[in-house]
Order: structure tokens, then C-alpha cells, then sequence
């Protein structure tokens, strides 16, 4: 029932599987306390089909074949489709090679499939979006009620207090698809929504983790190695893999796939920001829709500009409430990077040592 306490906690990941989508698809598979309920896929860092792809793919590494994965609109609602083969791959994955998923794809569209499980269970489901939001915009524009059925949301997007990672003041889920952002914050912070949801013992706002605080969870080679050193013993060849392709493989199978992946991901980030390592943004917020405690939000009114020169896609926040405008959205302002970093490590590293 609405407000009780769950021994288990229904998921829906709404992602774009590329690499920091699959490594908060790993940390879900590897959290006990996560119900993954289904993986529905959007186009973003790659083409929609490319992400179901992917999505199984790494559910299959995981050993969760059994989540049901759906495929969702293949475009943003009103604009033409970019994805970004430079930060993620040419197949989203880095350098990482996978085998072709055996797992079939769900018969059900993704916006239809949130809309349905919500109904089954309500009050029971977090949706958690790391992808641009056009599956939440429409399922939300399909079923008027879904905010009063889900039990929250928490959106991977934005930049509130920093500056952007694809336009000076934008980031890439929300631009990519800001109608839909644009949509749903609107529809889900509604001040008869919240008001109702707090009532009913309910988060009142949906939670939006933006680069302010993702960009706190960084992933370096070290890091790697630890994870490993859980899984074979390899730790030295981990992180090697992790700098150079000439490094031996990993016998493992997840250090592997993470080691390759994240090579990809390092050398985008060692060129564009500075240090060899990786911003890990999905897997913070996969992490945060467990355990609310790792961030501390604000409750502010948020806007997205869609019709700007230079800024399309920006997330306009008023924290000087000059708008005078209700809060529609609880944003993460601080967060326990260093816990979620151990915590990341542990789970995942026991992940790989059951999959060896």
C-alpha cells in the first residue's frame, strides 16, 4: 500500500543504454533490495533499436534474462533525433564486444508498459528515467493519472547549478528530447498532483539528479581494480585493460566487459574534462531511487527553454522564487559520491565474482 515500507523496492529504468546506463544496469542487478520489474528503452546516446540491443545484452551478462525489456518511441516528440557516438561508441558500448542477446524483446511498447504496471501496482513503482524522458512524456500524455499511480520518479537530467556537457548551459538527456522533459515535469509537479501524493504518504515532487551532482561519481582505473580484485584476483590487468587494448583481457567476464567499456568512456573524458577516469551519472542515480539518503534536494520550480538561440534544453531554475511559481521539483543539491562509490565497488565486484 501506498506509504508503507517495502522489503523490496518495484523498479522501472527507462535508459539509453549506453555505457553508464549498463553499469547502473549492472548495479541494479547486483542490488538486493532492487525489484527490477522491466528495462524499457528510448533513443538517445545511440539509435532506439541499438539500446534494446544493449540492454538486453548486459541484462544477459548480469544473468537477468528473465526482466522483461521493451522497446520505445525510436525519435523525440517534436525533434529531429541526435545520439553521440564520441562519448559512447558506435554501438554505445565503448570498446566493449558482446554477445548477441538471446532474450527476446517485449511485445509491449515501453510508455504502454510503465502505464500498465503502475495500474497493477499502485503506489508500489519507482520509474527511473536515465535517458532523455520521452517514454515518461508519453506515458504520462497517455494515462493523465500516472503520477498519482507511481510510487515516485527520478530523473537522470539537467544542469541546475553547473554548467552543460552538449551546449554551454544544457545537458544531454533533457536535450535531447526537451518537449518531453518539459512535459513531464510540468504533469508530475503539478501542485494537485503533489498535494495528493502527500496526502497518500507519497514523495510529493519527482527527483532530478543533474551534472551538479552526478558529475561527483567518478569512476577511475583504481576503481576498476577493486572491483576486480573481488571477482578473479585481476586487479593489474583491470586496470591496464581499463588505459590500453594491448593489456590482456580480463578473465572475467563483467571486469571485461567493464574494463572495455569504461577504456571508451576514460579516453572521452581525459580529453574533454581533464582526468582519465569517467563521470558515472546513471549509476548514481539507479543508486539514489534505492537509498534517497545519498543526496540532499531543494524543492524549487523548474522550467525547461525550448525555444531558445543559444539555450534549447536548459533547465531554468528559480532559486530566488522570482516567479513565484510553486515548487514542481526536488533537485539534488549535495551527494555522498564516496558512499555510493563504495557501495558501486562492493555490489558490482560480488556481481562479477558470481558470474565468473
Amino acid at each position: 500500500m501506498p506509504g508503507q515500507e517495502q522489503t523490496t523496492i518495484p523498479l522501472i529504468i527507462d535508459c539509453d543504454t549506453g555505457i553508464d546506463d549498463s553499469l547502473a544496469l549492472l548495479y541494479a542487478s547486483a542490488s538486493p533490495e532492487a525489484e527490477i520489474v522491466a528495462v524499457t528503452c528510448t533513443a538517445g546516446n545511440v539509435d532506439a533499436r541499438q539500446v534494446a540491443e544493449n540492454t538486453r545484452a548486459v541484462l544477459e551478462l548480469a544473468g537477468r534474462s528473465d526482466v522483461e525489456v521493451a522497446l520505445g518511441r525510436e525519435a523525440p516528440l517534436v525533434r529531429d533525433l541526435v545520439t553521440t557516438p564520441e562519448t559512447h561508441g558506435p554501438h554505445g558500448i565503448g570498446w566493449a564486444e558482446l554477445p548477441p542477446p538471446t532474450m527476446p524483446l517485449s511485445s509491449r511498447h515501453s510508455a504502454d508498459l510503465i502505464i500498465q504496471e503502475a495500474r497493477r501496482r499502485p503506489g508500489a513503482i519507482t520509474l527511473v528515467t536515465l535517458a532523455p524522458l520521452t517514454n515518461a512524456a508519453l506515458a504520462v500524455l497517455r494515462e493523465p493519472e500516472l503520477p498519482l499511480l507511481l510510487r515516485s520518479l527520478v530523473v537522470m537530467g539537467g544542469a541546475y547549478r553547473s554548467p552543460g556537457n552538449t551546449a554551454p548551459t544544457t545537458e544531454w538527456n533533457v536535450s535531447v528530447d526537451p518537449d518531453a522533459a518539459r512535459v513531464v515535469f510540468h504533469a508530475f509537479g503539478e501542485p494537485a498532483i503533489v498535494s495528493e501524493r502527500e496526502a497518500r504518504g507519497l514523495p510529493g515532487r519527482p527527483l532530478a539528479l543533474g551534472l551538479d551532482v552526478t558529475e561527483r561519481a567518478k569512476m577511475l582505473p583504481e576503481d576498476l581494480g577493486r572491483i576486480a580484485s573481488q571477482a578473479s584476483g585481476d586487479a593489474a590487468i583491470a586496470k591496464a585493460r581499463a588505459r590500453t587494448a594491448d593489456a590482456p583481457a580480463p578473465r572475467n567476464p563483467v571486469v571485461r566487459y567493464l574494463a572495455d567499456a569504461l577504456r571508451f568512456y576514460m579516453e572521452f573524458h581525459s580529453r574533454y574534462d581533464g582526468f582519465y577516469g569517467a563521470f558515472i551519472h546513471d549509476p548514481l542515480a539507479l543508486a539514489v531511487a534505492l537509498d534517497r539518503s545519498l543526496v540532499r534536494s531543494e524543492a524549487v520550480a523548474v522550467d525547461v527553454e525550448l525555444g531558445g538561440t543559444l539555450t534549447t534544453g536548459e533547465t531554468v531554475v528559480d532559486w530566488r522564487r522570482v516567479w513565484h511559481r510553486p515548487a514542481n521539483v526536488d533537485v539534488a543539491v549535495e551527494a555522498d559520491a564516496a558512499a555510493f562509490m563504495e557501495r558501486f565497488i562492493e555490489r558490482v565486484g560480488q556481481l562479477a565474482a558470481r558470474r565468473s
